[in-house]
């Protein structure tokens, strides 16, 4: 069965748009500013390579699709980004080429749960805030991630918008990495 891991960069003020630039948000790369250290680089890299496949908004796909294949590295994050399984969801993406990318299409909660049952394991969920605020909406999302970084963006795109209802958490494990960047992590609360 598989887990849904949203993981996400985030100010203060709980913006996650352009974290490592590539768009023309005003803040574009503003993670870049702030070192994360040798604990931070190796929770992030953890992450991915404990993932057996991605699930992504269209956009952040694309954004990851121009990038990652032109990218390499000694330890093999980049490897991995690109080989491993992506599933982007979009209802107007006509072809996913970076390599092992499928579309996924229909109803977010049907879908979701039918890549639930076919991936055994983490299905990593990063950037995508409206695919991210659609999972959480439907209570679709097994673990939540956030490394906050310490700054106060004032706008742009937020990890959480309105909802249905609440929704409980409970942290499940917090550290403080690099220059101040805190981690926590949350699972949904019983």
């Amino acid at each position: 069965m598989g887990k849904i891991v949203v993981t996400e960069f985030v100010s203060l003020d709980g913006v996650m748009e352009a974290p490592g630039g590539g768009e023309s948000y005003k803040h574009a790369g503003w993670t870049f500013e702030i070192d994360r250290g040798e604990e931070g680089d190796k929770f992030k890299f953890d992450e991915l390579m404990e993932a057996e496949a991605q699930l992504l908004g269209r956009v952040t796909y694309e954004g990851f699709a121009a990038a990652w294949p032109t990218f390499q590295d000694e330890v093999g994050f980049a490897d991995k980004m690109n080989n491993m399984p992506k599933y982007v969801v979009s209802s107007t993406l006509q072809s996913a080429d970076w390599n092992n990318s499928t579309i996924i299409s229909g109803d977010l909660v049907e879908e979701v749960q039918k890549l639930k049952d076919e991936v055994d394991g983490v299905i990593l969920v990063a950037g995508s805030a409206q695919l991210v605020q659609g999972l959480i909406e439907h209570d679709l999302v097994d673990e939540l991630r956030l490394m906050v970084f310490p700054v106060v963006l004032g706008g742009g795109k937020r990890v959480f918008g309105d909802t249905s209802d609440k929704k409980r958490l409970k942290l499940v494990d917090s550290k403080v990495v690099g220059d101040g960047i805190a981690i926590l992590t949350y699972e949904r609360a019983a």
